[in-house]
């Protein structure tokens, strides 16, 4: 693979082509090409074969994209080919959900260790997950070389469970509250804003419709 940094927007473009050359494979087609991926995708080719550049040679001029090759590049590069254990920090009625969500989209993402505060929680263990005590998240962090976690806590105890977060070791936070976390450089935070997603979608509606 090429040594070059990949722009955030394309990154977060590459789950959208493995799962649909999932599903392609899936279904036996052999090969495809950027005009085919775009239309199922609803990505314009330009931006495939741009993005698709960044990582050298990964199909050939008249021929297109061998699907079983390039999915299996992007399992490695997205780690699908290995597993990741997460931490949830935060065991609340969102967290609730993501351990029930399991990850159902990746064999290769699990929630190996959750923490909270609630006495009636602690010690319990919610669809395969155990739940610690969040005074042991980092002796546990640590133990279990976990190295990415969720974060669903109160606003008021975002940036303390961070900093708990990173001298465990974690190097990567996706971040569901509302607070700008302040973290050492090297450690990627992906913030998601559900209240955010939706009042940009009520505002698209109320000013983008069509005509």
């Amino acid at each position: 693979m090429k040594e070059t940094n990949i722009p955030k927007a394309t990154a977060k473009r590459l789950p959208l082509y493995y799962r649909y050359l999932k599903f392609l494979h899936t279904s036996g087609k052999k090969k495809v090409s950027s005009t085919e991926l775009s239309e199922a995708i609803k990505v314009d080719s330009a931006t495939i074969r741009r993005d698709f550049s960044y990582f050298g040679e990964l199909g050939k001029r008249g021929y297109g994209y061998d699907v079983e090759k390039l999915m299996d590049f992007f399992a490695k590069t997205l780690s699908e080919d290995r597993l990741t254990n997460v931490a949830l920090v935060g065991v609340g009625n969102l967290g609730h959900a993501l351990i029930n969500y399991r990850f159902h989209q990746s064999n290769s993402i699990r929630i190996s260790a959750a923490f909270d505060v609630k006495e009636d929680i602690v010690g319990r263990i919610l669809d395969g997950v155990p739940v610690y005590h969040s005074d042991e998240l980092i002796e546990q962090i640590s133990d279990q070389h976990i190295e990415v976690a969720i974060l669903t806590v109160p606003p008021e105890s975002a940036q303390e469970n961070a900093e708990k977060l990173v001298e465990a070791g974690i190097k990567g936070i996706m971040n569901f509250t509302p607070i700008s976390l302040d973290v050492p450089k090297g450690v990627q935070i992906q913030n998601v804003d559900l209240t955010n997603e939706m009042q940009t979608l009520i505002y698209f509606l109320s000013n983008y419709n069509e005509e």
